[in-house]
């Protein structure tokens, strides 16, 4: 479980117990233990079995998988893929591949609902640059509606392994892989997902040498 989920869960069974003596009446108490339930369960962190070989992408969130899309950048053509999670899914990130961080930029902005297209630009949103795989991608924790604060773990530098655990968004929100347009997709719109352990993707040729130097940050924000 995620620390946030004893600190909310275990605040509020200690207001329960404080409603229930003060009142003398436990029926007081149970709007907080069923709120404390909600948090406990939220914040629930399960392992994943990720998925070994060369080239996997992986998907960094629980959720459904909306949109499948190529985008044009400066960079040439690449494929976002967004993944909208409820407040019912798991919501720690995942790493989508194995590798080194190369930019990490956090971008204040809106808080329209996660399934609007829109979101992917305007929302709250951290962008993460990783090189790994032979290219680099990058991944968005995006707020959603509800979503007031994401959590990123890691810094610029910073190995990280597939589906290793990275940070976290707070209720509803959305995250979004921008791959190679190369990349050969595994799975199609509409499907569910899980962090760490769905196969998006897999990586093909590395780019041609020189190309990995500048940042693809800039180029999708």
């Amino acid at each position: 479980m995620v620390r946030d989920g004893y600190f909310y869960g275990g605040g509020l069974l200690a207001i329960a117990v404080l409603i229930g003596l003060a009142t003398g009446s436990w029926a007081w108490a149970i709007p907080p233990v069923l709120l404390a339930a909600f948090f406990l369960w939220f914040f629930r962190d399960p392992q994943r079995s990720v998925p070994g070989g060369e080239g996997l992408v992986v998907s960094p969130a629980d959720g459904l998988l909306t949109s499948i899309e190529r985008i044009d950048t400066p960079s040439g053509e690449q494929i976002r893929i967004s993944i909208f999670l409820s407040v019912v899914d798991v919501h720690v990130n995942r790493s989508p591949i194995g590798g080194v961080i190369r930019d990490i930029r956090y971008q204040k902005g809106k808080y329209l609902n996660a399934m609007s297209p829109d979101s992917a630009e305007q929302n709250e949103q951290n962008i993460v640059e990783v090189e790994g795989e032979g290219c680099r991608i990058v991944f968005k924790q995006i707020a959603g509606l509800l979503a007031r604060r994401i959590v990123f773990n890691k810094k610029v530098g910073d190995r990280l392994e597939r589906g290793e655990r990275v940070g976290l968004i707070k209720f509803g929100s959305r995250t979004d892989v921008i791959l190679p347009g190369t990349a050969t997709l595994r799975v199609t719109k509409g499907v569910r997902v899980k962090g760490g352990e769905t196969i998006l993707a897999e990586l093909h040729s590395p780019l041609p040498e020189g190309e990995l130097a500048g940042s693809q940050v800039e180029a999708l924000v």
